[in-house]
């Protein structure tokens, strides 16, 4: 049997999560009393051996308190907090269904962690649009450098190694993920009226329509195959000629005619003459 599916047999649905105001339900599971080592030992031996679900709702019940104390630390991420114990719920749960009362532990304690990894799931799921960890390690570390990181600024690089050497992975992991918690989502087509710097979304990327990645990657060959037919050739003129054309045809600040006659010392039909000549070279070069 799953955690959520042990939550709908458990039959109280109200208190799977506060679905509705928050405060009621916080009162209510409030009043819930905890209980002793022994009636949860005994009522967690009968769910156990026997399966029997008023034993486990009674488990839940009496553990809700201590979810919302867990998900309460977690208001940080800007995520509702009756969701954040919903999860949580859901957690504890999965942990009644694991515990086993025979190791002389304590379900609060057993359940920390089953609690603590469903709000972490939701917390990854909903904290950004793009996934920012996505292996253990990676959660791990999110967690661990956000909460580092609360009182402090920019880590430098003494800070980022030790963080590094405390949760045992590479300073460039560090490095990554202070880069993703300082990243924020942009609005994918943000209104008319938006701010400047919300212009440059996602959807302003977004290539045409009609446009064929095939030929695009051929465009570019092609231009490549050009600009390289082109250097080759230039390289086979000689200097002067090679500078004329460059001054006259492939500089940002054009020369004149006069400009290069007064360089060389010789007249300006004679520059237009070895421009001419030099271009005609080019266009066989090229083409061959």
């Amino acid at each position: 049997m799953s955690g959520t599916s042990l939550v709908a047999r458990i039959g109280d649905q109200a208190l799977a999560g506060p679905l509705g105001s928050l405060d009621a339900y916080l009162d209510r599971v409030s009043r819930i009393p905890v209980l002793s080592r022994e009636e949860e030992r005994a009522l967690a031996e009968r769910f156990r051996s026997r399966g029997d679900l008023a034993a486990a709702r009674q488990l839940v019940l009496s553990h809700l308190r201590f979810v919302v104390h867990i998900a309460r630390g977690y208001r940080g991420y800007g995520l509702p907090v009756g969701d954040l114990i919903q999860e949580g719920n859901v957690g504890l749960m999965k942990a009644v269904k694991r515990f086993d009362p025979s190791l002389n532990v304590r379900l609060v304690s057993f359940a920390v962690h089953w609690i603590r990894a469903e709000i972490h799931e939701y917390v990854l799921r909903n904290w950004r649009l793009v996934k920012i960890a996505t292996t253990k390690a990676q959660r791990k570390l999110f967690f661990n450098l956000r909460r580092l990181k609360k009182n402090l600024a920019w880590l430098s690089a003494e800070e980022t190694a030790a963080v590094a050497r405390d949760l045992g992975v590479s300073v460039a992991e560090v490095s990554e993920m202070e880069k993703r918690l300082a990243a924020r989502d942009l609005s994918f087509d943000p209104a008319p009226d938006a701010e400047d710097e919300e212009l440059y979304s996602p959807a302003a990327y977004l290539p045409a329509p009609d446009a064929d990645p095939a030929g695009q990657v051929e465009d570019a060959e092609s231009a490549d195959d050009s600009t390289d037919r082109l250097h080759g050739a230039l390289s086979r003129l000689d200097e002067r000629s090679r500078d004329i054309v460059q001054q006259r045809w492939m500089s940002e600040d054009k020369a004149t005619l006069h400009q290069l006659a007064d360089k060389y010392g010789v007249s300006a039909e004679r520059i237009r003459q070895i421009e001419s000549s030099a271009l005609g070279k080019l266009r066989t070069l090229v083409a061959a």
